[in-house]
């Protein structure tokens, strides 16, 4: 993501990353299965909580993502890399499906729901490693003021997508079609897939490891 000047393409290609990173997509499918016996006031705190925390989380990112790149001595390309492979293991997840079994965390059901609406649902579903390679980076490298604007517009924008599309599915989950949203999952797991692939591509070019073409 080129950060120097304004330009339709910037606009569009953080409007699609922050889709992606913090967009209702990926934490859609998780959220509807964790509040599905949940009465429906229940689902509403904790639609609200996961909304808050995610938008809260992302703010505090944009603003202070610069100064941590600084103190914590990381670059964007090694952060890209780390999300790369973090949103890789999302995006099997999605596709192979997840056992909770195997793993240590208690199940969804088992636990707090306010704590569940933190995590997983909000960190790292709702923001996701995209969206926190987009907002650390427009804070690190911003070449200007108004860039960061755009940005925080476009945020914004995503943001009051997450409500209008999470309130509606609340109110009709009940007729969701499981079967759909599943195979939707699967396939847009794919595409998560390549996108960490290409995180992973982008973070190891930008910190000079390998050189891509057309960089």
């Amino acid at each position: 993501m080129e950060l120097e000047s304004l330009n339709a393409a910037f606009v569009i290609d953080t409007f699609l990353l922050l889709l992606i990173g913090i967009g209702p997509k990926i934490a859609l499918v998780p959220f509807l299965e964790t509040t599905k016996q949940m009465p429906e006031a229940i689902q509403r705190r904790v639609l609200r909580k996961m909304l808050t925390t995610a938008a809260i989380v992302a703010v505090l990112l944009l603003v202070l993502g610069g100064l941590l790149t600084r103190l914590l001595h990381f670059s964007p390309g090694a952060l890209g890399v780390a999300s790369g492979i973090i949103l890789l293991i999302i995006a099997v997840t999605m596709v192979l499906g997840q056992q909770d079994q195997d793993s240590g965390t208690p199940p969804a059901e088992d636990r707090d729901p306010m704590q569940v609406a933190v995590f997983p649902l909000a960190v790292p579903y709702l923001l996701n490693p995209a969206g926190i390679v987009v907002l650390v980076t427009a804070s690190a490298e911003a070449a200007s003021v108004s860039v960061v604007a755009v940005v925080v517009g476009i945020l914004i924008v995503i943001l009051a997508l997450d409500v209008v599309v999470f309130r509606w599915a609340v109110q009709v989950s009940s007729h969701l079609d499981a079967s759909r949203m599943l195979v939707t999952e699967k396939v847009f797991g794919f595409l998560l897939a390549a996108l960490g692939v290409q995180l992973v591509l982008d973070g190891l070019s930008d910190v000079g490891v390998i050189h891509l073409t057309g960089h």
